[in-house]
């Protein structure tokens, strides 16, 4: 459920490693060749697109919150999940978003991220469908990762909203 790609990347090299060591006396003794091996279906086979950066973008005006979660675990190694956020009246600027959890609760949806209702809960930011993301660790473009007390604590009473991508907005 909370499992990054990062954290799963050591495990399945184990796998692998593990795999590779029991089938290396079948392929130096020459049981395993290439005319032996299973051939691959090329039926089956489906071209994957390289992975831009931009897919890492969370979009709560159209995704839910476990479909960005989900984003942060598979794109934690690179380029790692990014939304844009307005603080008060200032230009939106990129942040990466590095710890997220899913809230079972719903709301209605907003483009306010509020701090949850304790002191040890991160932000809120509510999707469109309601759903809630808890963002507990976030990074501002150019500056140190903060968790979500350390952000709330500097941001002196201005207001936090997700805005779309600025160049979605400009379109």
């Amino acid at each position: 459920e909370n499992e990054t790609a990062a954290n799963l990347l050591p495990h399945l090299f184990e796998i692998g490693t593990e795999l590779l060591i029991d089938a290396m006396p079948d392929l130096v003794s020459g049981k395993i060749t290439m005319d032996t091996a299973k051939a691959q279906d090329e039926d089956a086979v489906v071209h994957a697109d390289m992975i831009d950066s931009s897919e890492a973008e969370f979009r709560p005006w159209e995704e839910s919150a476990t479909a960005m979660h989900n984003r942060l675990r598979g794109f934690s190694m690179w380029p790692g999940a990014f939304l844009y956020l307005q603080v008060g009246e200032t230009e939106p600027t990129k942040y990466k978003i590095l710890e997220t959890r899913v809230i079972k609760e719903t709301s209605d949806p907003t483009e306010e991220v509020v701090p949850g209702p304790t002191k040890k809960d991160g932000l809120r930011l509510v999707c469109y469908d309601g759903s809630i993301l808890e963002i507990n660790r976030l990074q501002p473009a150019t500056k140190k990762p903060v968790d979500a007390l350390s952000f709330v604590n500097g941001l002196q009473g201005r207001t936090v909203r997700w805005v779309k991508t600025p160049e979605l907005v400009e379109t």
